[in-house]
């Protein structure tokens, strides 16, 4: 009886890098050309990198040459005699000294800080009030969408700001309504006491960019949790206050901290608004602080001292963003792994 012959020898395999292995002798350990994984050659990589920062050079070079290149030239006028015609003249810390001890300066703080407060909630309970109605189901939603988002694509416009400036003066519509319900007429923009007034009404009008914002977070929001709610008997008040409120959160951070950051920023409206014999209304009354920095810089040509005060414009801004972080730990509400 003769035996079954033995079987042919097994070829060796080969354990590639990636713990997989292949019959030895294979090219690339068994991987056939041009599989994925294939390892790129190192003149192929640095092509395709010199390709994206050919592409990406118009960005870097305008970063470096419109942004990083004036934010540190004013780094170091802050800290000079500079009048825009002469030499840059080093005087250490005497800029930020006459800042803090000018009292218009304060004043531009005051009104700038009073403005922050009062204007970017009235926009924002503005806009996030007309969201909610937006967000019902009813005829003719994107017309009025279109309608209350206009005025944020042409309130910051000078065109606006002058029409703003005619609507609020003596005898025009505001006072002419303001008569009619018997009360003190005269106009604000020729009250240093009341033309913030007419600055927060156009800032509130231009609530059209944060409402976009809101409804889209609204629109995220499961129905199942208001059927809910309402099957449990919770008033319309409970069920904004516990639901919508919570499932909105991060977008509503979002649009605290950029509007925030847009009513520091302000200067435009405030300084054609108030622009009457004197720049930035009478006796100071819309003397925000980026009017007061222009001042300094193009009218009285300080730009020493105006880049010192833009210096503090971005320490002031940089703090008021690092407490809105911090507090959003105690009221928004993400998601699971979403945060």
């Amino acid at each position: 009886m003769t035996s079954a012959p033995n079987p042919a020898p097994r070829p060796e395999r080969a354990t590639r890098q990636d713990g997989e292995t292949a019959p030895a002798g294979s090219p690339s350990g068994g991987r056939p050309s041009g599989a994925p994984g294939r390892t790129v050659r190192p003149h192929r990589a640095r092509r395709e990198n010199l390709a994206g920062y050919l592409f990406m050079s118009p960005w870097i070079a305008g970063f470096l040459l419109l942004t990083a290149g004036p934010m540190v030239a004013s780094l170091y006028f802050a800290f000079t005699d500079y009048n825009l015609f002469d030499a840059p003249k080093w005087i250490g810390l005497d800029n930020f000294t006459e800042m803090f001890g000018d009292a218009r300066w304060r004043t531009s703080v005051e009104i700038t800080g009073w403005y922050v407060v009062i204007g970017t909630p009235l926009k924002l309970a503005a806009a996030l009030g007309v969201a909610l109605l937006l967000n019902q189901s009813r005829r003719g939603q994107g017309f009025y969408r279109a309608a209350f988002y206009a005025p944020s694509l042409i309130g910051a416009s000078v065109s606006i700001a002058i029409v703003w400036r005619a609507i609020f003066s003596d005898g025009a519509a505001v006072d002419r309504a303001q008569q009619a319900f018997g009360l003190e007429a005269g106009g604000w923009i020729g009250d240093p006491d009341r033309i913030i007034y007419a600055l927060v009404a156009l800032t509130v009008w231009q609530f059209g960019a944060p409402m976009v914002i809101f409804l889209a977070g609204l629109k995220q929001v499961p129905r199942e949790l208001y059927e809910a709610a309402q099957v449990d008997g919770a008033s319309p008040w409970r069920r904004f206050w516990h639901i919508t409120l919570p499932m909105i959160s991060p977008v509503l951070f979002f649009n605290v901290l950029l509007e925030t950051i847009h009513s520091f920023q302000i200067f435009g409206s405030a300084y054609i608004i108030g622009s009457q014999g004197n720049a930035c209304g009478p006796a100071d009354g819309t003397l925000v602080y980026t009017c007061y920095l222009y001042i300094q810089g193009f009218e009285n040509s300080r730009m020493g001292l105006a880049s010192a005060m833009a210096w503090m414009l971005l320490l002031a801004v940089g703090l008021v963003t690092a407490v809105l972080f911090w507090s959003q730990r105690r009221w928004v509400h993400y998601e699971e792994g979403a945060r």
